[in-house]
């Protein structure tokens, strides 16, 4: 199987998985009358597809017991069960993330969700596999939650954005944060104890876990909404042809942030590979500034918050690749 053989090669995938991560929502943005739950049925095929094809493909650049079959015959059946909890616990996390988003802002929701994400995935990831420099790790942890709030910042100075906040929403961002930060901590179990399963064995079993938690988070928020009454199977199947399309477009490139994650993780450690990863909401807001034009006629607080935002970014990234020295 592909694995990065240096520290240039695993940086550059953790850049592509932070990348795709903030780049996926672009997709349903180009979606007209769609409701998310719909949505996110192409969603979560597309995620489960592109694992299988790439773990097909860079998984299977050799015949040894690192590749995907052979690893996956090997691999312990509790470590399986591992990874498919650790794909539905993130299911229901990003379920919960997009409804606090629609209940609160994103102003609100993404720095809460995000920034709880944020450390309690690497603490808890870096507790099981400490590997690398974890006074290094936790400053650039630090950087990239300050990182996260002025982002939040950033949006919430947007005259658009002003908007009453109730205790719902905020206890729905609090959840979301939580669950988005347990599935590292799973994933890295997977990778380090017993029979192991490799960087593409993950990927394919968290996938799965993501898609067949769809036929229970994902129905339920169809028959009880967290935002907006509720929908029905032939909603799905009425779709517009774009819209699926889409749906499928916006879980590939998830799933493609996925797997380098996880690849580059088995040079660098879940912990700082995650950290890397979470910078998403970075790239998210260079789509809103540069394609979606969020920011045009904003103020200088909005400007200098957005600012702040790539400094401490890129300082968290160089922080947490020194901390793999």
């Amino acid at each position: 199987m592909f694995t990065p053989h240096s520290l240039g090669t695993a940086l550059l995938m953790m850049i592509t998985s932070a990348i795709c991560w903030g780049s996926w929502a672009n997709t349903y943005k180009g979606v007209k009358n769609y409701r998310f739950e719909l949505f996110y049925w192409d969603y979560a095929i597309g995620i489960f597809l592109i694992s299988l094809i790439l773990g097909h493909t860079m998984g299977m650049t050799s015949n040894d017991a690192n590749s995907l079959i052979q690893n996956i015959h090997s691999a312990g059946t509790s470590n399986v069960l591992y990874t498919m909890a650790a794909g539905a616990i993130f299911n229901l996390a990003n379920l919960l993330l997009v409804a606090a988003i629609d209940m609160a802002g994103l102003a609100i929701a993404f720095p809460v969700a995000i920034g709880i994400a944020l450390v309690v995935g690497v603490v808890l990831s870096y507790i099981l596999q400490p590997r690398g420099n974890g006074v290094l790790l936790a400053a650039g942890v630090i950087c990239a939650v300050i990182a996260v709030i002025m982002d939040g910042k950033a949006y919430g100075s947007l005259a658009s954005a002003g908007r009453s906040t109730s205790k719902k929403s905020i206890v729905v961002c609090i959840v979301s944060g939580v669950l988005m930060g347990l599935w590292a901590p799973l994933v890295t179990h997977a990778m380090t104890q017993g029979d192991t399963l490799g960087p593409y064995s993950v990927a394919v079993f968290l996938t799965l876990g993501a898609l067949l938690s769809c036929f229970v988070w994902n129905i339920y928020f169809m028959k009880r909404p967290l935002v907006g009454e509720p929908v029905s199977f032939s909603g799905f199947f009425r779709g517009p042809a774009s819209g699926h399309m889409l749906g499928l477009l916006g879980g590939l490139i998830w799933g493609t942030g996925m797997v380098f994650n996880l690849v580059a993780a088995n040079f660098t450690g879940v912990a700082i590979s995650y950290a890397i990863g979470q910078s998403a909401p970075m790239v998210a807001a260079l789509w809103g500034v540069l394609a979606w034009k969020e920011f045009e006629g904003a103020g200088s607080r909005a400007k200098l918050y957005l600012a702040l935002m790539f400094v401490f970014y890129c300082l968290a990234i160089l922080l947490v690749a020194k901390a793999n020295g």
